[in-house]
C-alpha cells in the first residue's frame, strides 16, 4: 500500500474496545498487542493514556 493512500482508522476486525489500537497497528504495519502494551504503560506510568484513548476513539474515523 502506498504510504500517500494510508489512512488512520480505527479497526473493524481487530477491536477489543473501539478498535483504535487495532487502526494504529494496522496503520503502523505492526502486531496490536504491541500497541497495546505500550498502552497500558502509558496508563500504568504517566496516566495520560486513558484520556489519549478517550480522544482517539472519538477523533478517529471508522475504517
Amino acid at each position: 500500500m502506498d504510504i500517500q493512500n494510508k489512512k488512520l482508522t480505527k479497526s473493524r476486525t481487530d477491536r477489543k474496545i473501539c478498535g483504535v489500537c487495532g487502526g494504529l497497528a494496522e496503520y503502523l504495519n505492526l502486531d496490536s498487542t504491541f500497541i497495546r502494551l505500550a498502552w497500558v504503560i502509558l496508563v500504568l506510568a504517566a496516566g495520560t493514556g486513558v484520556l489519549a484513548y478517550i480522544i482517539a476513539a472519538i477523533v478517529m474515523p471508522e475504517g
